[in-house]
């Protein structure tokens, strides 16, 4: 398996340099940015310093790993930190603004590019976050004894590591392994893999520490004015079918914003054209926009959602017609009522918050109409489920110092 794992990888990284330029806007991203990591890496990485590596895979394992890269950044000085990238939506949104001192695409996880990384990084730690791991990579790391960590990572019996054995080796090669929920502490422990412990999901640190900065967004104020606030986060396709339904068949009085996965020309047109109500997109507003005069603002923008969460009454989040939905955190942390789709896939949070009565399941329209009517008709009801995501939040905090108090004992 493992010979044709890294043959399929040397397949694939012939195919990108040939044929990349000829897929779509991100295999094209991808491709650009494969083609200047190296660049990237010897342009950056500061030989004199030594080098802490963060691996994620996208943007929400780099939110993952935020609250970890501000502590290491804090306590220890000394070191520069190289953040790498697998996504292109990742990278993208991140490469002018991150914390760290190198950003780039991680190169295929070839056995030449493993080799040549480590030795020109020459990591005295690797932190990964939660699934992306990559074979090749991690057995370099640990024929060259460099401690290497597995930080906010969730197993299941069926996770593709544990039904390989030499992908169980790999497991088995981290200095140390911390786990979100003890479901998945027991089934690496089954599997031989001693070195785990529970520490909870970061990103529940990272969404309280947003949640306290109190960023102020006057465009949501002069929009919402003294209107309930309904927002509709991370939206697909079969989500927006339904919430443009709503949106134009309520009787209920609130504001709502939508704010799709995907913000291309051509989604955004998909959704206004289903809409019977007064709308705006964020692109469109003007510093004399009277915002408050229309009924749906589409957020046509990416890195705003997870702050206009504090403004809503009742939150959607989207996907859950699809492979599964998106973060729940985000809007838990301040204690809103989550409606999605009936897919809420293998999240933890998500099946705790449904489980509290926090997050209500939706099979179909009427479902949707019936669920949010409720909500919006009796504000004791509201209240009640915000506490309820309120409290479970607060339960769930603390997974980075846990962490860190490990990872300083090896620095």
């Amino acid at each position: 398996m493992q010979t044709l794992y890294n043959i399929g990888l040397y397949i694939s990284e012939n195919l990108l340099k040939v044929f990349g330029n000829f897929f779509g806007p991100k295999i094209k991203k991808f491709k650009r940015g494969q083609t200047k990591s190296w660049k990237d890496l010897y342009d950056c990485v500061n030989s004199t310093k030594p080098v802490i590596w963060v691996h994620v895979s996208s943007l929400g394992e780099y939110e993952q790993a935020l609250p970890v890269i501000k502590q290491l950044k804090e306590n220890h000085t000394n070191y520069q930190i190289l953040l790498s990238f697998f996504s292109p939506s990742g990278y993208e949104n991140i490469k002018d603004k991150s914390l760290t001192d190198c950003i780039t695409y991680l190169p295929l996880d070839t056995p030449k590019n493993a080799k040549k990384f480590i030795k020109l990084v020459q990591p005295k730690m690797a932190i990964f976050v939660k699934y992306d791991l990559w074979p090749n990579y991690l057995r370099q790391l640990q024929i060259h004894h460099i401690p290497n960590y597995l930080i906010s990572a969730v197993f299941t019996k069926n996770h593709s590591y544990l039904k390989y054995r030499w992908l169980r080796k790999i497991l088995k090669g981290f200095t140390h392994i911390f786990v979100q929920d003890y479901f998945s502490e027991n089934i690496l422990k089954k599997n031989e893999i001693q070195q785990v412990s529970f520490a909870g999901d970061t990103r529940f640190d990272r969404v309280y520490q947003i949640a306290k900065s109190q960023n102020k967004l006057e465009f949501i104020e002069h929009f919402k004015q003294d209107k309930p606030l309904f927002i509709a986060g991370s939206t697909w396709p079969k989500d927006e079918v339904l919430l443009t339904k709503y949106l134009n068949e309520t009787n209920q009085h609130f504001k709502t914003i939508i704010a799709p996965h995907e913000i291309d020309k051509k989604h955004i047109e998909q959704i206004v054209a289903n809409l019977k109500l007064p709308y705006i997109l964020f692109s469109q507003i003007q510093p004399q926009t009277d915002l408050s005069s229309y009924k749906v603002l589409i957020l046509d923008s990416i890195g705003l959602l997870k702050y206009t969460y504090r403004y809503a009454d009742v939150v959607y989040i989207g996907n859950g017609f699809g492979k599964s939905i998106h973060n729940v955190q985000e809007p838990a942390v301040y204690g809103i009522p989550i409606v999605t789709g009936p897919n809420i896939g293998h999240f933890n949070e998500a099946k705790a918050l449904q489980k509290l009565g926090a997050l209500m399941t939706v099979q179909s329209y009427v479902d949707l109409k019936k669920t949010l009517d409720k909500l919006w008709q009796n504000p004791d009801l509201r209240a009640h489920k915000a506490q309820l995501t309120k409290e479970y939040v607060s339960i769930n905090l603390g997974a980075t110092q846990k962490i860190m108090s490990h990872l300083n004992k090896q620095l």
